[in-house]
């Protein structure tokens, strides 16, 4: 098959006792969760693209981790090294929206060429201006996350995708899911075992689309800062693209950490897996 890639999921983070309620509409009674946090690395020829970045701690951060109870980490950088991938040598980066843990890190790859929806990076540099009382809005965004995306606009690594695009790269797709954020976007991968779907942060769990005892009604989110409106439109969306099939969906927040995928590599407890 032309233009396939081979995708990989890169297990970086873990919350500790979040409480779903805090996540998923409705889920008042189903207790706390230790939250996966992860990105992709897809990689075709000699590209090598990463499917948002992960966050950083320590010296240096912005604190957001240690602020939002993250404390089980290890550099995303490093763990593309431990795939044999440098972070200069990263060319290409499809962020699926600006919250700290999905961009946090893009700061560390000085190379690469950042893809992202319009109204996702315009918003926030709106929302980031308004007035101090509107700050629900922007909590768990980093403002240094959105100085860097600005400073490589500037270099002209910076492409704005209006709406849904085929081939942003080749073998590549995006589509616009609002919903969560006003423009965030899910990411569709042409890979060895077909189309394969990376949700962002549309969902957070399959049962968002399969419903409460599988009875099909979609859930939203509590997190958002978008409507419930758009965040099930977004869910129909993503149902009609896999056909149904959960098997074609990848979850960065997968609480079952992405069981029947082959394990690449463990480390420190987190895992490398083979998507497609």
């Amino acid at each position: 098959m032309a233009d396939t890639w081979d995708l990989f999921v890169l297990e970086y983070a873990r919350s500790h006792q979040q409480p779903w309620v805090d996540l998923i509409s409705g889920m008042y009674e189903d207790g706390k969760v230790d939250l996966p946090f992860s990105f992709m690395l897809a990689q075709q020829g000699d590209r090598n693209v990463l499917i948002d970045t992960g966050f950083m701690q320590g010296e240096g951060s912005s604190g957001f981790s240690e602020k939002f109870g993250v404390p089980n980490w290890v550099s995303p950088v490093r763990m593309l090294e431990e795939v044999g991938v440098s972070a200069d040598a990263v060319t290409d980066i499809v962020i699926t929206h600006a919250h700290f843990d999905h961009m946090g890190s893009v700061g560390e790859f000085p190379n690469a060429n950042l893809i992202i929806q319009k109204s996702e990076l315009l918003t926030w540099y709106e929302a980031i201006a308004l007035p101090k009382r509107f700050g629900y809005l922007t909590a768990i965004i980093d403002p240094d996350n959105l100085k860097t995306a600005l400073e490589a606009s500037i270099e002209h690594r910076v492409t704005l995708v209006d709406g849904d695009k085929d081939n942003v790269l080749p073998g590549l797709h995006v589509r616009l899911g609002s919903g969560h954020t006003v423009g965030q976007q899910f990411v569709i991968v042409e890979t060895g075992r077909g189309r394969l779907v990376v949700s962002g942060d549309c969902v957070y769990s399959r049962m968002q689309i399969t419903g409460r005892d599988n009875d099909g009604v979609y859930i939203p989110l509590n997190n958002a800062t978008g409507c419930v409106w758009d965040q099930l439109k977004t869910i129909d969306k993503i149902n009609t693209e896999i056909g149904g099939d959960q098997e074609r969906l990848i979850v960065l927040h997968d609480i079952d950490r992405w069981p029947g995928l082959p394990l690449v590599k463990e480390v420190e407890g987190f895992k490398i897996v083979k998507a497609g």
